[in-house]
């Protein structure tokens, strides 16, 4: 059996969820979707060429901005299927309790909204799908005057 015919882990670390997935509080999702996209997108900027901290902290903070969540999620929504749009709208209703300091209300809801589907998706197991949107986030991102 190859490494590719192994059955790929649906979670990255044993610990799974203390109730079941659609009982999970939105802010819950959202709080690992935010650790999800904060890898993904430091893993990107690694592949780049320019290596140096002070760069791909630079950069990072126009990727990981609520402002930037915002906008890729805004791109993607076309594009969910209803599953990850009810996911999306629980996300984006959900009552934080805290006052964003760098965004607006708006960005801030969507960002969170954004982290909450990534946080459903990993724990559904569907990796693929995560690649898939933050990959086309990424590339909406990079289209010129989009940052």
């Amino acid at each position: 059996m190859t490494s590719s015919d192994q059955e790929q882990p649906r979670l990255w670390f044993p610990f799974e969820l203390s109730r079941p997935l659609d009982q999970m509080p939105p802010l819950a999702l959202a709080y690992i979707g935010d650790a999800i996209h904060e890898v993904a997108i430091r893993q990107y900027l690694i592949s780049g060429k320019n290596l140096r901290p002070n760069h791909l902290h630079r950069l990072s903070t126009s990727f990981v901005s609520a402002g930037a969540q915002a906008k890729m999620l805004q791109h993607l929504e076309p594009q969910l299927t209803d599953e990850e749009a009810s996911i999306v709208r629980q996300g984006r209703n959900a009552k934080s309790g805290t006052v964003p300091k760098n965004a607006s209300v708006l960005d801030y809801r969507y960002a969170t909204a954004w982290e909450c589907l990534l946080g459903y998706l990993y724990y559904k197991g569907n990796q693929s799908r995560i690649l898939e949107l933050i990959t086309a986030g990424i590339q909406h991102l990079e289209q010129p005057s989009k940052l």
